[in-house]
């Protein structure tokens, strides 16, 4: 029989694991949508890259930002 420890131990361990495994999901996805709102703005607007340059640009600073907002609410 394992000790109370040990088990909320795995606990803890697997919400950890989880937290930081979903982060490189939600970067992506997070980046993913900004790119295809420059693709979307390089459609509109007739550009050649700028608007997916754009997307990449500033979803990586979202991305970050939200990621840091979600992480402090966790606490």
């Amino acid at each position: 029989m394992e000790k109370k420890s040990d088990v909320s131990g795995l606990k803890q361990s697997l919400k950890a694991f989880g937290i930081l495994g979903s982060i490189g999901i939600f970067f992506a996805v997070v980046i993913g949508i900004c790119i295809f709102l420059g693709s979307m703005a390089d459609d509109w607007l007739g550009l050649e890259y700028g608007g997916k340059l754009t997307g990449i640009i500033l979803g990586f600073p979202v991305a970050f930002y939200l990621t840091y907002k979600q992480l402090k609410e966790i606490k």
